[in-house]
């Protein structure tokens, strides 16, 4: 086990609902994410993942339990982590570059600092070229790539990505999965995804959290121990790997159980 930098510990979620109802969303959940790696929430529709995320981002608040990123108790948003969502978040008005740049900005780096880390992600999500192209003329994944670039450029300790790639189609979907292998590797990034696809995670994790039908709990903690020290970025040699096809089953039987109950 490497450095925990991020610990869940024994958190619950309950929503009030009219009429003096509750609703338990998320039950005793606990787990940790190591430093520098990939954790995926996985599990059926209503089992809590987006909770747990907005909750880790501070978007949320838990009703009881524990979550700490480098010791320190999480209340509310911050710099310390950052958060993509599913659907685009780009300035239709700013350049990439600006779009990039904005975050820097409202944290006031100086303007040569912005630029150079602004273009250094850019480089790194392979928008180089758009640096000046206006987030409409891009397509739905490049688009993303904006979003990841400008949330990188804030150094965050913790990117948070919700269903990043729900929108995409299937080839620029997995596209987007073999860049973040590479972001990970290049900039040592920690990432906590959540997904429904069972292929996507067991690609992306080095640790896949599996949480129950709703409420949501801690089913299993699956580490995808055929992988390769060296993590892959080429999705078919993963595919090819003996032992994935083994995983996928065995996810792929635990979500069926999970969405029977």
């Amino acid at each position: 086990m490497g450095e925990a930098l991020l610990t869940i510990d024994n958190v619950s979620k309950i929503y009030d609902l009219p009429h003096g109802k509750e609703l338990l969303a998320v039950e005793d959940v606990s787990f940790s994410v190591e430093k520098g790696s990939i954790c995926v929430l996985l599990g059926p529709s209503g089992s809590g993942k987006s909770t747990i995320l907005r909750m880790i981002a501070g978007l949320e608040n838990q009703t009881s339990g524990t979550i700490r990123l480098k010791g320190a108790d999480i209340h509310g948003p911050g710099r310390d982590r950052g958060m993509v969502f599913q659907a685009y978040s780009s300035f239709d008005w700013m350049s990439v570059g600006k779009n990039v740049e904005f975050g820097m900005k409202i944290n006031g780096v100086p303007a040569k600092e912005r630029r150079e880390r602004a273009a250094h992600f850019i480089g790194l999500v392979g928008l180089t070229k758009f640096i000046d192209t206006y987030p409409s003329r891009l397509s739905g994944g490049m688009r993303q790539r904006v979003a990841i670039a400008r949330t990188l450029a804030n150094a965050p300790e913790v990117l948070l990505m919700d269903e990043p790639f729900g929108a995409l189609d299937a080839e620029t979907r997995w596209q987007m999965q073999e860049l973040m292998i590479a972001v990970a590797e290049a900039a040592g990034t920690t990432m906590i995804l959540v997904t429904h696809d069972i292929e996507e995670a067991i690609f992306l994790a080095d640790r896949i959290v599996f949480l129950s039908s709703h409420p949501g709990r801690v089913k299993e903690e699956i580490v995808p121990d055929f992988k390769p020290a060296t993590r892959l970025r080429n999705k078919e040699e993963l595919i090819a790997l003996a032992g994935y096809s083994e995983l996928e089953r065995k996810i792929m039987r635990m979500m069926r159980e999970e969405g029977r109950l």
